[in-house]
């Protein structure tokens, strides 16, 4: 999901949401509780999914003075599945892939404080990198088949696969069932949703469980958008990409991880994936089939986008940051995109 780099606070929720209990002192007193001391300096770092600060400590831990301490949204993810993320962090850590994983404090790197989930994390600096730059990208390909060589090595237990059920069956049912959608374009935006699914089910990766004997899914960093790269210039120590956020790591298909990096026109597109997989394939062979999937990929983002932000429109970090969210224009500008997609999901596909 997109972040918000921001530092300035987020409204305070009403009483009754989860978040209203994250006060400064009770932010102090979660890293108290794990040994680790602020001396009073924190700021709130933007995301719109959880609650994410920035901490400086009294005394350093491991050599870091400032920590980033995040908490989970409660009910989105369950222990094991937090814990899968951790783990998975931790295994492209002593693979020396560049992330930036949770401290382990106390033997454990998830931990539990007035009903939040919690995880503290070293202060990693960072601008976003020069997409435009094909050396760059052609880095940042070498970067993802490293993570994505991790990620073959084993599958995830408990946390969930990118495909049709979950990216858009389920949450077009949720979207229907609580009546989101402007009653002047809900049936063009049903029609068009189910013209989508079909072409979308015809992919083999995407399909809810899917039967070929060549599937290749692998734990994915799974929102691979240019914010959640931070881009250390080169001289520096460090220098080069680091991933920060694995809080959508999910199964899927390697293409999932790479699309996102793309903007433009298609002529465009097609020069930055072939940087990309110049510097994947140095690393990792990359199955060409699977770049039919980017535009299915893209529709199953685009119908999901918008369950994820009705189904978060009690969090008034929500109402404020996404005011057009809920007209009729919203709708009907998704049903245009909707459209657009089932052209784009036709067409032949991108080639690098």
């Amino acid at each position: 999901m997109p972040t918000n780099d921001s530092t300035h606070a987020p409204p305070t929720p009403p009483a009754g949401h989860a978040y209203a209990r994250l006060t400064p002192d009770r932010v102090l007193d979660a890293l108290a509780s794990v040994g680790l001391w602020g001396d009073g300096r924190l700021d709130t770092l933007g995301s719109y999914e959880n609650r994410v600060y920035q901490a400086a400590l009294e005394s350093p831990v491991d050599g870091h003075s400032q920590v980033v301490v995040k908490f989970y949204r409660p009910g989105r993810w369950s222990d094991a599945q937090i814990q899968e993320e951790h783990d998975f962090a931790a295994e492209l850590v002593a693979a020396e892939v560049p992330v930036v994983a949770p401290l382990p404090l106390n033997g454990r790197t998830l931990h539990h404080f007035d009903g939040f989930a919690f995880a503290v994390s070293p202060r990693r600096g960072g601008r976003r990198p020069e997409l435009d730059d094909f050396d760059v990208l052609e880095w940042i390909g070498r970067f993802l088949a490293r993570l994505h060589s991790v990620g073959a090595a084993r599958p995830f237990q408990h946390r969930p696969a990118l495909d049709s059920q979950t990216f858009l069956h389920e949450p077009r049912d949720w979207l229907l069932a609580h009546e989101a959608i402007a009653p002047e374009v809900r049936s063009a935006w049903t029609r068009h949703c189910e013209e989508a699914l079909t072409l979308i089910e015809s992919h083999w990766l995407l399909q809810p469980q899917p039967l070929s004997a060549d599937h290749r899914s692998l734990r994915l960093h799974g929102d691979c958008h240019p914010g959640n790269i931070l881009w250390t210039p080169d001289g520096q120590p460090g220098a080069g990409p680091h991933f920060v956020d694995l809080d959508d790591a999910r199964t899927g298909p390697a293409v999932q991880d790479l699309w996102m990096l793309l903007s433009g026109e298609r002529a465009q597109r097609n020069q930055q994936l072939g940087a990309l997989l110049d510097g994947y394939e140095q690393v990792r062979d990359f199955d060409r089939r699977e770049l039919a999937l980017v535009e299915p990929l893209r529709t199953l983002r685009l119908i999901h986008y918008s369950a994820w932000i009705a189904r978060r429109w009690d969090d008034p970090t929500f109402p404020i940051n996404f005011p057009w969210f809920g007209s009729r224009d919203y709708w009907q500008g998704q049903v245009d995109m909707l459209v657009e997609q089932i052209e784009d999901m036709q067409a032949p596909p991108l080639v690098a």
